[in-house]
């Protein structure tokens, strides 16, 4: 039961952040643009519930818009990792053989970058947007998915019923689809849950640096402006930090929600 509430809190949680990424127009009191310079820098108020900036434009307009930037960021590189990660690891797994050391050893070179650096390198190189965050951070993010896929093919193969279909004629492509995509969903999705929360902390580490978006606010941004009034106004690091916060562990805690539930079912 208490496992049950817990998880049903995460749920809500990260609920409520894609909620407010999808419904931010509708959702967002003022326009994150719309300026009050009388009013900078001022503190949580009955108007302003989580303050403004040192322009008088409203925290929590901003942060409601930021979600979506962070979540947009997110579910793109998870979805174009996966997907790219998938498709090598499954090929490399199937085949083996020369095939198998090649993207292996191409793959263990590339592990060798850090990916935090070179994605500040390819963002700076590129320049701020959306488009050239998602771009850098999946560069190296698929390679992760890709050994995991690809080790998880090679206990597959192993079982009879990938024989039994090799036996029958049928095609790799039918094998990867019919058969292993099911078997891989699991461990798959575990690692695309911790995928997000990296995602997401990575783009707010990309954005504090001025590398991100800048026509839209994120977290990140809200947090790089707001670092120069730290004492005078901490509302300005205090709410999008806690939001980066909330938004990262309530993924992590999922994935091991996910991970502990797929380890009961193995054992069934």
């Amino acid at each position: 039961m208490r496992r049950r509430i817990v998880l049903a809190i995460l749920l809500i949680v990260i609920g409520f952040f894609v909620m407010s990424a999808i419904f931010a127009p509708l959702l967002a009191p003022y326009s994150p643009e719309q300026q009050n310079l009388c009013q900078g820098l001022s503190g949580p108020s009955k108007t302003h519930w989580l303050g403004q900036d040192k322009l008088g434009r409203d925290v929590l307009s901003q942060m409601i818009f930021g979600a979506r930037v962070s979540l947009l960021v997110g579910l793109s590189v998870v979805l174009i990792s996966l997907l790219v990660g998938f498709s090598i690891g499954a090929l490399s797994g199937v085949f083996g053989g020369v095939v198998d050391q090649f993207i292996m050893r191409i793959i263990d070179l590339l592990m060798a970058f850090p990916g935090i650096l070179l994605a500040i390198a390819l963002a700076a190189v590129l320049g701020p947007g959306i488009r050239n965050v998602i771009f850098a951070l999946s560069l190296l993010g698929w390679v992760g998915y890709a050994r995991l896929v690809r080790g998880q093919v090679l206990v597959e193969r192993e079982k009879p019923y990938f024989e039994s279909a090799r036996a029958l004629g049928a095609g790799w492509l039918r094998i990867i689809f019919r058969h292993l995509v099911p078997n891989l969903a699991g461990p798959v999705l575990v690692q695309a849950t911790f995928g997000i929360a990296g995602a997401i902390l990575a783009e707010a580490s990309l954005s504090f640096l001025g590398l991100g978006t800048q026509k839209i606010p994120s977290f990140g941004s809200i947090l790089a402006h707001g670092i120069n009034f730290l004492r005078t106004a901490p509302h300005l690091t205090i709410f999008p930090g806690l939001a980066v916060f909330i938004l990262v562990i309530s993924f992590n805690i999922l994935g091991d929600f996910l991970a502990d539930a797929l380890r009961v079912e193995e054992k069934k």
